[in-house]
């Protein structure tokens, strides 16, 4: 499974709503008390945590592949709030030390060698910061042979966690029940989270 601009273009054309548009349980709850500054939202789909973060006070910028989606979340973005931009992390890495959050929630990154896309988003986050990841827990997940993917493809957030240098302090790295219903299909029941800040 080739998940790149086509794919996930094809997806969201192929449904008026793909997502919920509220903002993911997971960012609500680890960033509701945190001094605003600036946000990175990766994989950010038609927009709800961007534009929730933009409530908040954040100034945020919101990637995504596809511009089926960016366009759906700018058209819900009726004050300009937000700054969309269509970006392949894979082939192109954020500004490093340039975010006070950067968050990524179900945000699929295939494994590499070099991981190199992980790294640029770790590099993104200024001294100071905060790296959030949610992720479905692969463990509510049907046997292998009943995917059309093998979960060992993908990044964890622990395997995240396990990059993280000497220059990082790891707060929260754990599985927790969701917050909402699993999105409509799913057995989706708990959410592994990773909350780190950089120290330097």
């Amino acid at each position: 499974m080739k998940m790149d601009a086509r794919f996930w273009d094809e997806r969201y054309a192929g449904t008026e709503q793909l997502f919920s548009g509220a903002a993911n349980g997971v960012l609500v709850t680890e960033v509701a008390d945190m001094t605003p500054g600036r946000a990175l939202d990766v994989g950010c789909g038609e927009g709800g945590d961007a534009l929730w973060l933009a409530e908040q006070g954040w100034r945020v910028t919101a990637l995504d592949v596809s511009q089926v989606a960016l366009d759906r979340a700018a058209a819900l973005d009726v004050d300009g709030r937000v700054e969309w931009r269509q970006a392949d992390l894979t082939a192109s890495a954020p500004t490093p030390g340039s975010f006070d959050l950067v968050s990524a929630q179900y945000f699929p990154v295939v494994r590499q060698h070099d991981h190199a896309t992980v790294l640029g988003l770790l590099a993104a986050v200024a001294p100071g910061g905060t790296l959030l990841i949610g992720h479905h827990d692969f463990g509510d997940l049907p046997p292998r042979e009943e995917l059309d993917f093998d979960p060992a493809d993908f990044y964890a957030p622990a395997d995240i966690a396990d990059l993280l240098g000497d220059e990082w302090t790891v707060e929260i790295n754990e599985t927790r029940a969701r917050t909402a219903p699993a999105p409509a299909g799913t057995h989706h029941s708990h959410d592994t989270v990773l909350r780190a800040r950089r120290v330097r």
